[in-house]
């Protein structure tokens, strides 16, 4: 214990995926063969994040769990050289986590087909197993891909959560958990879910901000696209919007921005700073092909901030 406190780290819970994706090069023809591109990559919303915050410097614990396959091999291969620490993943007879998605020729998705059994191993179980690494972290990041084992996790831990709320159809089983978490990232379609109205204005935004907080939520940030972040704590309240830059790849954008939120925290950012951050990590993805942009570090994101320009609204 003494140890982690002298180095502290972030404990990341979550999927590891093989995202295998393809899009034609012409016209997607249905029942037909399409000549086009295959892509096969790691994904997973817990392990993007994690993948990123070593990127960015900063020493993670990835509990997770993977196949005794190739595809298995290939994640935690990758997480060792990359300096993310898989020690305790979970490795079972089981296919691990995949992906499987068909894109059109604007490359919007078509269909996807997920073969995520192997989640339900990320059990209670597992997670008693690894309560030292859990309680003894800074903070612990979870998203709500995880299965039943989310709630015994914020209940039955003291320890800073930080959650992810992934989609509009999984953000609803958190809605019930809001005030165990921490920092809450989510964007405007999430938080009108969890919080059953439309967020159309500004008020509506504030709205929200509130919410979040009286549920017990310290950080909240609410994610606008082109629109900018919004986000409120007990102290600052505030909308900020980078300048327009030409998207790439949207893919793995929200990881990198949750990442980077982390990142902000751990360093003790202002809480407008720690947006800044954030968005920067997310324009380093967004200027990417890959999911996870390889050139990512802490030097990098504040190179991209100073070369965006930043609109700042205090509300």
């Amino acid at each position: 214990m003494e140890n982690a406190l002298r180095n502290p780290y972030i404990c990341v819970i979550g999927g590891s995926n093989i995202d295998i994706e393809g899009y034609p090069n012409q016209k997607l023809l249905l029942g037909d063969s399409n000549p086009g591109v295959v892509k096969t990559s790691l994904g997973g919303v817990g392990r993007n994040i994690a993948e990123n915050l070593a990127r960015l410097g900063i020493e993670t614990k990835f509990l997770s769990v993977v196949g005794n396959d190739a595809h298995g091999r290939r994640v935690l291969d990758h997480a060792r050289a990359i300096g993310l620490d898989m020690e305790d993943a979970l490795i079972v007879d089981e296919p691990t986590s995949t992906y499987l998605s068909v894109l059109d020729e604007t490359r919007d998705m078509h269909v996807g087909i997920a073969h995520m059994d192997i989640l339900n191993r990320l059990d209670i179980a597992y997670i008693q197993q690894h309560a030292e690494i859990i309680n003894n972290a800074r903070f612990c990041v979870v998203d709500t891909n995880l299965p039943d084992v989310l709630e015994y996790l914020v209940t039955h831990y003291d320890v800073p959560f930080v959650l992810d709320t992934v989609s509009a159809s999984k953000a609803v089983k958190a809605k019930h958990l809001l005030g165990h978490f921490h920092a809450i990232k989510t964007n405007k379609l999430e938080a009108e879910v969890l919080l059953g109205i439309a967020i159309d204005t500004e008020k509506d935004l504030q709205k929200a901000g509130r919410y979040f907080l009286d549920q017990g939520v310290q950080y909240s940030f609410i994610t606008m696209g082109a629109e900018g972040v919004y986000y409120k704590t007990r102290d600052e309240e505030g909308i900020i919007t980078p300048s327009p830059v030409e998207m790439v790849s949207a893919t793995g954008a929200g990881d990198a921005f949750a990442a980077g939120l982390v990142y902000g925290l751990c360093e003790e950012k202002g809480e407008a700073d720690a947006v800044r951050f954030a968005m920067g990590a997310s324009l380093m993805a967004i200027l990417s092909e890959d999911t996870i942009n390889p050139d990512i570090s802490s030097h990098a994101v504040e190179a991209m901030i100073k070369d965006i320009a930043f609109t700042y609204q205090k509300l």
